[in-house]
């Protein structure tokens, strides 16, 4: 594929995610992509065949910018596991706050409408991703005294169960930001070795 080629499914990729946000996923039709892309119908289907094939796309684009790079460089630093955390729940927050551009509601139900094989599935790809992140910070705050935890791998896919819950939450529902940040920190008390609070 050539370098222009690349650039117009990246911007196909954009303009898909804003329908996507804006009407969730069984509401889309190619129609709405042509449109939302300025383009024809044509140029459309030269890149991609269905509005199926095109949300995995944005989904995968979404995964390849995952932050584990970043949270792998930073623990390099000389940030603390705890930092590093609250950094990475930050980001999660943002995440769970965002109104626009937000693929949380399409997503859902796509997955609810597709049934994907678990190595094939972007949603699920992010979550593993995620708690390995999470289960490596917990393992670096062991290791340096400023967590306890028997078990971080446990841990870490609890903490990101509450972060999807939040998540669907805050679509469904409704979830303030103090909300948030309640269940998070309960979850977080459970880290700190009870010398550190008192």
């Amino acid at each position: 594929m050539g370098e222009k080629s690349v650039q117009k499914k990246k911007y196909i990729l954009e303009k898909a995610r804003a329908v996507f946000s804006e009407k969730g996923f069984k509401n889309v039709t190619m129609k709405d992509v042509v449109d939302a892309c300025a383009i024809s119908r044509g140029g459309l289907y030269l890149y991609f065949s269905s509005t199926e094939e095109i949300f995995l796309a944005v989904l995968a684009d979404d995964s390849s910018e995952d932050d584990e790079e970043a949270v792998v460089a930073a623990l390099s630093g000389d940030a603390s596991a705890g930092d590093m955390l609250a950094l990475f729940l930050k980001e999660q927050k943002k995440e769970i706050l965002r109104k626009k551009n937000n693929l949380t509601v399409a997503t859902y139900e796509f997955f609810s409408l597709h049934k994907a094989a678990a190595k094939d599935n972007p949603l699920k790809n992010q979550f593993d991703t995620a708690v390995r992140i999470v289960e490596k910070l917990i393992e670096n705050g062991v290791d340096s005294g400023e967590f306890y935890c028997e078990n971080p791998v446990g841990c870490a896919r609890n903490l990101m169960y509450v972060v999807e819950g939040l998540k669907i939450a805050s679509k469904t529902i409704g979830v303030t930001e103090e909300a948030i940040d309640r269940e998070l920190m309960y979850v977080l008390e459970g880290l700190v070795p009870d010398e550190l609070n008192n």
